[in-house]
């Protein structure tokens, strides 16, 4: 999908409204109308995004920096800080806002701690979908274990040291078990984090379900508290 789609645009003006500074990223993916790029092409977008708002922030007139994104933006909200406490620039970031976070690739293996993933396996998406578009993430499926391309794979070292972490998951949501036990990983870290299941809801309802408006404004005002925090 786009940046330009309408639901992201929808999205992005709920922000607005919260007295956010909200910036949208055009990021490659492993399909879409900007080619077939597979990881790490996303991460190092989100990562040049995240540099450029940094450098900008004066004229941009924003205090703070936090970066969020729904599935597999969750995943690479959650990457960009990981890539950033590597390379030494984790100062850029002040907090990571993850929305049902896309983040094991685990959808073939499905194993047993990962409840939701057979328990609700076919609510608007189900695991062979997604592991196939993990594939086409991995294609060679060399970074299976690396914590940029799944950040489920990270050790508590790993996770020491990174900013804020608020981990928004949907109850009828395959993903929803991995995003549970990322914020208890977390947490083992050290790192400052918070977890919320909301219930009832299905994967990406905050965002793609037009029907819930009141689910949107909730997610767009948590975030907004998130960032004052």
């Amino acid at each position: 999908m786009s940046a330009e789609d309408p639901s992201y645009v929808r999205w992005r003006s709920l922000l607005a409204t919260q007295d956010l500074v909200v910036i949208g990223v055009e990021f490659r993916n492993a399909g879409g109308r900007l080619g077939n790029s597979p990881f790490p092409a996303g991460l190092n977008d989100c990562a040049s995004a995240t540099k450029w708002v940094f450098d900008n922030k004066r004229e941009l007139n924003i205090s703070s920096i936090i970066i969020s994104g729904e599935s597999g933006g969750g995943n690479l909200s959650i990457a960009t800080a990981l890539k950033a406490k590597k390379e030494n620039w984790l100062n850029q970031i002040n907090g990571v806002y993850a929305c049902c976070p896309y983040i094991s690739g685990l959808y073939e293996k499905k194993p047993a701690n990962l409840v939701s993933l057979r328990e609700n396996d076919d609510y608007l998406i189900n695991c062979d979908q997604m592991a196939v578009l993990a594939c086409l993430y991995d294609p060679n499926g060399k970074n299976e274990k690396n914590p940029l391309a799944w950040p489920y794979h990270a050790t508590e070292q790993d996770l020491h040291g990174l900013p804020p972490h608020f981990i928004w998951t949907n109850e009828l949501d395959p993903l929803r078990d991995e995003g549970i036990n990322f914020y208890r990983l977390l947490r083992r870290a050290n790192v400052e984090a918070q977890c919320r299941v909301l219930s009832g809801t299905i994967h990406g309802t905050d965002i793609m379900v037009l029907s819930c408006p009141e689910v949107s404004l909730e997610t767009a005002r948590s975030i907004a508290a998130f960032t004052r925090d």
